[in-house]
């Protein structure tokens, strides 16, 4: 049994992310993140979000036509849903996500964090929420309501386990598959070695018709980490021996893990997803708000900017 209590400080930073943006922008952000798509509230039409001029790459149907022979130019609409969203937040609990990440923390940890981002801004649109955990010996779904402290009371309860099984993502691959929801929005949250070529095969099939989000949790280099004291196998829970120590093997590895990890989010962007890959909580969560700032217009971006005392910009481009 793994004690996941923690005072973490990235937690209260993800509490006012969801907090002390405005709902207009959390509506925008992971409106884009998820892509354009249909009100299914049949008899009406979904509110103006924003007009602007088209550029390379929007796709032909967002096109507004007769504001476009208005303006003497393509112009792109993009609307607002009027109908609540679902989540389906899926988490791998093989006990390779228990080994450690460059900041000492556990890879499940990294990734528990980042599906707590998710859920701060989905809550505060209203979303549905669901959690899937899987391992090689069960797969659950956690239904899930209430507000975000419960959602965290949620998750840190299944959290707490004996973390004895392997990892299946073929599992969670699997069920993802079978979601019907069309509209529904997927994160999947694992660590850096659980998606191979089979994987991505299937995550471009799950790409294909639902909107799709990837924690990719990057590990610490056993060969850098080996160096370092408490560093822990996550396969068997075995302290590194220091002979691991080698620059140039942790070098290559570094090398293949860019490659891979480069490889994923090309996949990821051809089928319309995302990628989030980060070594921290910290990382993890400044990934986070670029990406859901690059999802935001230029004025509404500035909008994460706000609270003096969120930072969540954290110095990033």
């Amino acid at each position: 049994m793994i004690d996941t209590r923690t005072d973490d400080p990235i937690r209260a930073r993800i509490e006012a992310l969801g907090t002390q943006l405005s709902l207009p922008t959390v509506r925008k952000a992971l409106g884009v993140i998820e892509g354009e798509h249909a009100s299914r509230r049949p008899g009406g039409s979904d509110e103006l979000m924003d007009v602007r001029a088209y550029e390379p790459g929007d796709e032909a149907r967002l096109i507004e036509w007769k504001t476009s022979a208005r303006q003497g130019r393509p112009m792109v609409v993009r609307r607002e849903r009027q109908v609540t969203s679902r989540v389906w937040m899926m988490l791998d609990v093989g006990r390779e996500m228990t080994g450690a990440c460059e900041s000492g923390e556990r890879a499940f940890e990294v990734a528990a964090n980042a599906l707590r981002m998710f859920a701060a801004l989905s809550l505060r649109r209203s979303d549905d929420l669901s959690l899937v955990l899987s391992d090689a010996a069960n797969i659950t779904r956690l239904p899930f309501n209430g507000g975000f402290a419960q959602f965290e009371r949620t998750l840190d309860e299944a959290l707490d386990r004996d973390w004895d099984q392997p990892r299946n993502i073929d599992a969670l691959l699997a069920y993802a598959r079978r979601i019907k929801d069309r509209h529904a929005l997927i994160v999947l949250a694992t660590d850096e070695h659980a998606l191979g070529d089979d994987q991505l095969k299937t995550l471009r099939l799950v790409a294909r018709t639902h909107s799709v989000v990837v924690i990719d949790v990057a590990t610490v280099n056993p060969f850098v980490a080996a160096r370092k004291v408490g560093v822990l196998d996550g396969m068997g829970s075995r302290r590194l021996p220091a002979f691991l120590a080698d620059a140039h093997a942790a070098a290559e590895v570094d090398t293949h893990r860019a490659y891979m990890a480069a490889a994923l989010e090309r996949e990821l962007d051809r089928a319309g997803g995302h990628m989030i890959h980060a070594a921290s909580s910290e990382a993890m969560f400044d990934a986070f708000v670029r990406l859901v700032a690059r999802s935001l217009a230029g004025n509404t971006a500035n909008q994460l900017r706000a609270p003096a005392d969120l930072d969540v910009m954290g110095g990033a481009a």
